[in-house]
């Protein structure tokens, strides 16, 4: 009788077994990507033994208005300071509570993308109420810290501040799929840029194609640059599709306008495309490359804010985390898609991305071989 040792189907299943264990790439997608995965959602979901609500507390309009102050309004400002002292205290008094009192940029701006959960406008005494509360409504932790402000309140002795005015924002950009859509294409101009410039050159090495341009008088900056300027095409298109689909399927615009977004997207593609070519300039097989774009790509994926803010991780990596080229590019087309903000700005991300795409075409066009 035959041994197991002999038996064909145990043989082939312990040849596919060495196969799979000789492949570092296939062991770290099989087994280390769903760890990873759930180590760095599970810290940026974090559940917090204390919640903190961010609330900024702003004077209304009226009292911010300088002819109001001309006419002889001392009383009623120092009435109204007097109001934003005594909710300062209110609410600084409960650990739940991070305070801002009229923050330099627009409060609307601020809660329209996620920065405060909550603003309380202190009206002018002599108002059919004492406060006006602003929440998003499209947002759950925007609904709870107008909750908890307003049991807040309501278990002071104060009978003024029992009769909040509710207001929502109601303007472009606060749904999710206007956080989403941004964060999708800068998704896009990564996978794009790294797959369509680092991928192309191994296959192209390894179909011993690149052999053939070497016996060639061409430069190899012209190549590089040529492989870079094709793929911004490519992109340019495929960022048209993704901007038209959003805007047919959900309306959503470019409050920016859209030739900074495509001075943006064009900055984005090449720091990528150049990113990918310096990962594959002296890569020899189509397995490493694939392996090496995955480990660049995979922490901006979880770290650049694709999916959910980036501002979830802890304090202590944020610098870090900003410093990621899809960082920067996600904060550039949610700031002019978003905010309407100008370039200049945004000059600090703009400085990063043009860094890397510089500074790695530079790299790609020293390491890189024909062979």
């Amino acid at each position: 009788m035959a041994s197991l040792r002999d038996w064909p189907v145990w043989q082939l299943t312990l040849a596919r077994l060495r196969l799979f264990i000789r492949e570092p790439a296939a062991i770290f997608w099989v087994y280390g990507f769903p760890i990873l995965m759930m180590m760095s959602l599970g810290i940026a979901f974090r559940g917090n033994a204390q919640e903190i609500i961010a609330v900024d507390v702003v004077e209304a309009k009226e009292v911010q208005s300088p002819k109001s102050k001309v006419e002889g309004q001392a009383g009623a400002v120092a009435s109204l300071s007097s109001k934003i002292q005594d909710l300062r205290s209110l609410l600084s008094a409960d650990p739940r509570f991070k305070l801002t009192i009229n923050p330099p940029e627009d409060w609307r701006k601020r809660l329209q993308a996620g920065k405060t959960d909550l603003v309380i406008e202190v009206n002018p005494p002599g108002s059919p109420s004492a406060y006006q509360f602003w929440d998003e409504p499209r947002r759950a932790e925007s609904r709870i810290a107008r909750y908890a402000v307003e049991s807040l309140l309501l278990r002071t002795e104060t009978s003024q501040v029992r009769s909040p005015e509710i207001k929502h924002l109601e303007q472009a950009g606060s749904r999710y799929i206007d956080f989403l859509l941004p964060g999708m294409l800068g998704m896009g101009l990564m996978g794009g840029g790294m797959w369509g410039g680092g991928f192309v050159v191994v296959d192209m090495r390894v179909r011993k194609l690149l052999k053939r341009f070497l016996a060639t008088p061409m430069r190899r900056s012209d190549f590089l640059i040529a492989i870079i300027f094709s793929r911004l095409l490519f992109t340019l298109a495929d960022i048209v599709i993704l901007l038209l689909f959003g805007y047919l399927a959900f309306g959503i615009r470019s409050q920016g306008g859209y030739l900074n977004l495509t001075a943006v997207v064009l900055l984005g593609g090449a720091a990528f495309a150049g990113i990918g070519l310096l990962v594959a300039s002296r890569v020899q097989t189509i397995e490493t490359v694939s392996g090496l774009m995955n480990l660049v790509m995979l922490p901006m994926w979880i770290l650049s804010g694709v999916f959910f803010s980036s501002e979830r991780f802890p304090e202590a990596v944020q610098p870090l985390i900003n410093l990621l080229p899809l960082t920067a590019l996600n904060q550039l087309l949610r700031g002019i898609m978003l905010e309407g903000k100008s370039l200049a700005s945004l000059w600090p991300q703009l400085t990063i991305l043009a860094a890397y795409a510089s500074i790695t075409f530079t790299l790609a066009l020293r390491f890189f071989r024909w062979r």
